[in-house]
């Protein structure tokens, strides 16, 4: 009885070892193929999705049935080269008329999803920017900082690396919501407008950016006001800070300044986005490509911002007095006087540093306007393109229906 266990087990051995060696002495392609229809089976295995997992016979060939290809198991087994699942791509006919098919409130939706995305990013990378330019605007800036580099070094003496980030709270909520609002509206304005055939095409980004600004600016403002009172040396955080403006003003404090900020935002919008719309078309007409490219948008975006700052600093001077110097919230308590109005601002401004004051802050306004273009739509066309690849992968899958239950449905 041992010697005919032992006779068995020499046997097993002696097959075990021939296996080996024909393994290894076995042509390269041939294992790559059978290595392939192996893994293209698991994979059958894992996606092919059944109701009742006990009915699956011993050979089944489940065939997936997508808008742009449909495959089997047999096709895939036959030609191991070609890849098993078949995504319809972004330039693919299929995704072109899903993307032509979306209603306005879709683009929208989309547009609005990428603002919020980018706005917050954009917002908090930059921040540090902003308060060196607040501080340089308000009222009596000029008798504590002699320039853009002694705000930045006496702000990291008194207050350190949190110094730069007075506000970033209210930040990432404002801009969060008024960027969704912003990029939404535009998108919505643009799917509108080139509905009018009659609408001139090249007033269609002044315009949308137009109605972008109008809507998120009743967002924006008050994310402004309480982020710049902190920045201009208002004790507390945000939440505290708003709260006394509450208590003093009201709701109507949050728009301390509404008037100059639309003032500056329509031009200053109107000028960017147009800007960059059209660098945008330039770009792509030249490459002939249909989206840019990450550093095209980046190139783009930091000139179309640059072109906006310069040209609108007089106006964010005006605006950054009247939210920075009411109810004395300003660092500078004995310079604070209270002035309503825009032109009342304007009258000041002139009598106490001529015209040179509304050009102060422009160096920093501009840098910080280009990177904050640059970065704001690279991030916005990077997200909204995301999104919509996502987006129309979503509504290409609801539409595909195995081989199988279609059969049954029919």
């Amino acid at each position: 009885m041992r010697q005919s266990q032992k006779s068995v087990r020499k046997l097993a051995m002696e097959t075990r070892k021939g296996n080996s060696l024909s393994l290894l002495l076995q042509d390269p392609n041939d294992l790559k193929n059978e290595f392939n229809s192996l893994f293209n089976n698991l994979n059958t295995c894992l996606l092919s999705k059944h109701k009742n997992p006990k009915s699956r016979n011993n050979h089944f060939s489940p065939k997936f049935k997508f808008s742009s290809t449909s495959v089997s198991i047999e096709a895939q087994i036959n030609n191991p080269t070609s890849n098993f699942v078949k995504y319809a791509t972004r330039d693919s006919p299929k995704v072109q008329v899903l993307f032509k098919n979306l209603s306005v409130v879709e683009r929208a939706l989309i547009g609005a999803a990428g603002g919020g995305i980018a706005g917050a990013f954009t917002y908090v990378c930059l921040h540090p920017l902003d308060t060196i330019k607040t501080k340089l605007q308000t009222k009596g800036a000029s008798e504590i900082y002699s320039g853009a580099v002694d705000a930045f070094v006496k702000t990291f003496q008194s207050k350190g690396i949190l110094g730069f980030y007075s506000g970033v709270s209210a930040v990432i909520v404002g801009s969060t919501a008024s960027s969704a609002v912003y990029f939404g509206t535009c998108e919505f304005g643009k799917s509108i407008l080139s509905k009018f055939e009659g609408y001139p095409s090249v007033l269609i980004p002044p315009t949308a950016g137009a109605m972008g600004n109008i809507v998120s600016s009743a967002i924006m403002v008050p994310k402004e006001l309480i982020t710049q009172r902190m920045q201009a040396g208002a004790k507390g955080r945000s939440w505290q800070v708003l709260m006394r403006i509450l208590e003093k003003d009201g709701i109507l404090g949050l728009y301390a300044g509404y008037s100059a900020t639309l003032l500056r935002n329509l031009p200053a919008g109107v000028l960017s986005y147009s800007s960059f719309e059209y660098l945008k078309a330039a770009v792509l007409s030249s490459v002939k490509k249909e989206r840019l490219e990450p550093f095209q948008s980046v190139c783009c975006g930091a000139l179309a911002g640059a072109i906006s700052a310069s040209l609108t600093t007089p106006l964010d001077v005006v605006k950054t007095r009247l939210m920075t110097q009411v109810h004395s919230e300003a660092a500078n308590k004995a310079a604070a006087v209270m002035v309503t109005g825009v032109s009342a601002t304007v009258r000041q401004i002139l009598k106490e540093e001529g015209w040179v004051g509304f050009t102060r802050g422009m160096g920093p306004r501009v840098l910080h306007s280009a990177c904050f273009s640059a970065l704001g739509y690279f991030a916005f066309e990077t997200a909204r393109l995301t999104i919509l690849d996502q987006y129309l992968k979503h509504k290409e899958l609801k539409n595909l229906v195995p081989a199988d239950e279609a059969a049954q449905a029919n």
